[in-house]
């Protein structure tokens, strides 16, 4: 079973993206957030990201694939900074084969991979769940996300995000669905970017979209992360403008990342 969110179907996303606005419960004021200079770089640039093989509960293949992926990740978005004139620094990748703790927190129950500002790196665990099933987009998506959590430190979105001000839980929560939303988003205009480098279909691309429904509501529970339809949602929005200005989730309404 699979817990990391995906993207939803294109008529989902008409529905969330064109309706009518709601007011936002808590709007964020913080302009490193709302007006990053990250929202004005265009698009990124279509570049190649082969797969590797990769066999079910294969962990050294596993590691090659996902290694291979990352690179594909740091290559693609330094040549973007690069041409935005932005500082850019690489990010790193570690693996773990059971839960441990890492970045001062203990690994959660749904969670597949963790990133961790301070040391510019993200754990990915290798076990049961995440190797299930390689053959499909799962593992790829999950180097983009938490490698949009790298993009939002570098960029001062994460540090905005860590220091700005909360009344409450249920604000707190929102906060954080921003974040991880927004991370989502930027994984999907990695993958958008590079998707006609793939050997996938658009069947690969729906299976996608079904796990992202029934895996993002998993989280839901813990409401932090948002729900699958949103999660699903913002990916799919960064994978069809390839575009990191599209992934603004601090100034869109409550409802677009509930």
């Amino acid at each position: 079973m699979r817990f990391t969110p995906l993207l939803a179907a294109s008529a989902l996303f008409f529905l969330l993206f064109s309706g009518t606005a709601h007011a936002t419960a808590y709007p964020i004021k913080d302009p490193v957030l709302t007006k990053n200079k990250l929202y004005r770089t265009g698009e990124l640039r279509p570049s190649d990201c082969r797969e590797r093989d990769i066999e079910p509960d294969d962990v050294p293949a596993a590691k090659r694939y996902l290694t291979s992926v990352f690179n594909c990740l740091n290559a693609a978005w330094g040549a973007h900074f690069k041409r935005a004139g932005l500082p850019f620094a690489k990010a790193r990748i570690g693996f773990i084969t059971k839960p441990r703790r890492y970045c001062g927190d203990s690994w959660g129950k749904y969670t597949a991979g963790v990133y961790c500002p301070a040391e510019r790196r993200f754990l990915i665990i290798l076990d049961d769940d995440t190797l299930d099933d390689p053959s499909d987009l799962f593992l790829f998506q999950l180097a983009a996300h938490e490698y949009g959590h790298h993009v939002q430190n570098i960029t001062g979105l994460d540090r905005a995000f860590d220091r700005y001000p909360y009344k409450g839980k249920s604000e707190l929560n929102e906060q954080y669905r921003r974040n991880e939303l927004q991370a989502e988003c930027l994984a999907g205009v990695f993958i958008g970017s590079v998707w006609d480098s793939l050997d996938r279909t658009r069947d690969d691309w729906e299976q996608l979209l079904d796990i992202s429904r029934r895996s993002g509501d998993e989280w839901t529970k813990a409401r932090d992360h948002g729900k699958g339809r949103n999660i699903a949602a913002w990916l799919d929005k960064g994978f069809r403008t390839r575009t990191p200005g599209s992934c603004n989730t601090w100034t869109v309404p409550s409802s677009r990342v509930s």
